[in-house]
C-alpha cells in the first residue's frame, strides 16, 4: 500500500484532525484549570523569550527572526490572559462579620419581620448561618422573637412613640 490515508498506518483519527475544542500543547483548554493554563502558557513564553534574548545578544544581525516568534507566542499569550483572569473566579468573596450582621439587620428592617429562610434569601448568609445569627441577636436582646403558625420570626423591637 503505497499512498492513501493514514488510517491504514496505525494512526488514530483524532491525531491529525481538530477534535472540535480549543487545544494548546495537545490539551483541551476548556478542561484546564486556570493554574494549568498559566503554567502551560509560561512553559512556552519563557523559552521563547529567553531564546529571543540570546538571539539578539549573540547574533544581533538576525534580530528580525525574533519577530517571527510572535506567531508562536501569540496563542500562549491568550492562554496566559485567560488563565490569569480565571484565577480570581470561583473564589468566594469574603464578607466581614460586621457586614454580615449589618446585612441581616437591614433585611429585618426592610421586611418588618423575617424568618431564617427569608433572611438567607435576602442576604449572603446560608439558612443555618442566618438562623444562628438571628438566635444570637435574640439571646442578646437585640431583636424580638415572634412565633406564628409554628414558624419563628424575628423583628426589631418596636419603639413606643
Amino acid at each position: 500500500m503505497c499512498g492513501g490515508s493514514y488510517a491504514g498506518r496505525g494512526m488514530r483519527h483524532g491525531q491529525w484532525r481538530n477534535r472540535g475544542g480549543r487545544e494548546f500543547l495537545g490539551r483541551n483548554v476548556e478542561e484546564m484549570s486556570p493554574g494549568a493554563r498559566v503554567s502551560a502558557a509560561l512553559s512556552v513564553l519563557v523559552p521563547v523569550g529567553l531564546s529571543g534574548v540570546f538571539l539578539v545578544v549573540f547574533v544581533p544581525g538576525l534580530w528580525w527572526i525574533f519577530t517571527t516568534y510572535f506567531w508562536i507566542a501569540f496563542p500562549a499569550v491568550g492562554l496566559l490572559t485567560s488563565g490569569i483572569s480565571g484565577l480570581g473566579e470561583g473564589r468566594p468573596v469574603r464578607v466581614s462579620e460586621e457586614a454580615r450582621e449589618r446585612e441581616l439587620l437591614e433585611a429585618i428592617r426592610e421586611s418588618g419581620e423575617i424568618s431564617a429562610a427569608s433572611a438567607a434569601a435576602r442576604t449572603s448568609l446560608t439558612v443555618v448561618e442566618a438562623d444562628t445569627r438571628l438566635r444570637e441577636l435574640a439571646e442578646n436582646g437585640h431583636v424580638e422573637v415572634r412565633a406564628r403558625g409554628g414558624a419563628v420570626f424575628y423583628a426589631l423591637w418596636e419603639t413606643a412613640g
